[in-house]
């Protein structure tokens, strides 16, 4: 039993990450709001950054810089998943900021967040439980026309 609490306290990281990876999939999965399946979708994919750069540790490990040690490939940590990982970074915050980009106009134009209400404008049809907001036509800068009460429209 010991053997096996050793080997638990000695990954503990991979739990880490695999709670990460349940929280992301779930928030992608069963969530409806489109702002929280980005949150989840950022989450699992800094779970599979952490799984990478955990991974690629080595104890004793030393950075590839050639010094008195001598040249024994064994001394020293493998730089490329770090650079990979740094790369998947950038590449993901890029994504976020188109996928936020995206949810700013559906919002300007359907007026809700929410799949289900977005489908079903897309489909013809109205949402269940009302309106979620004024959908719009999509002309000018997407927020829709209020009328004043008197046949007049209320100025921009």
């Amino acid at each position: 039993m010991s053997e096996l609490l050793e080997l638990f306290l000695a990954r503990y990281i991979y739990l880490f990450v695999l709670g990460l990876l349940a929280i992301g999939l779930y928030a992608v999965l069963a969530k409806t709001d489109l702002v929280k399946k980005v949150i989840g979708l950022t989450i699992f994919s800094t779970a599979i950054y952490l799984f990478f750069i955990e991974g690629s540790l080595q104890e004793g490990g030393t950075a590839p810089v050639i010094d008195e040690r001598g040249s024994d490939p064994a001394l020293y940590v493998d730089p490329l998943p770090h650079l990979l990982i740094l790369t998947a970074i950038v590449v993901g915050v890029g994504v976020v900021g188109v996928a936020l980009a995206l949810l700013v106009r559906l919002y300007r134009t359907h007026g809700s967040l929410d799949e289900e209400v977005i489908a079903a404008r897309l489909a013809g049809r109205e949402p269940h439980g009302g309106s979620a907001g004024p959908a719009t036509t999509g002309e000018g800068d997407g927020r829709a026309d209020e009328d004043a009460g008197d046949g007049t429209e209320s100025g921009r």
